[in-house]
């Protein structure tokens, strides 16, 4: 792997981390898809398949 590509991944690597720590504050839930399941990691770090309010209509 060239440096440039590891520069790449190391900022997109943190962008991701506060952007996550951002939806934290403002009280969202970050969302993951593993196996076309989804993951909802809400605010106090719980890891859950329901459906947050946020989330709903």
């Amino acid at each position: 792997m060239s440096n440039l590509e590891m520069m790449i991944i190391k900022i997109g690597k943190k962008a991701v981390k506060d952007a996550q720590k951002d939806s934290f504050k403002k009280g969202i839930a970050n969302v993951y898809s593993k196996n076309k399941q989804l993951f909802f990691q809400l605010p106090d770090g719980t890891i859950t398949q329901d459906i947050p309010k946020e989330y709903k209509k």
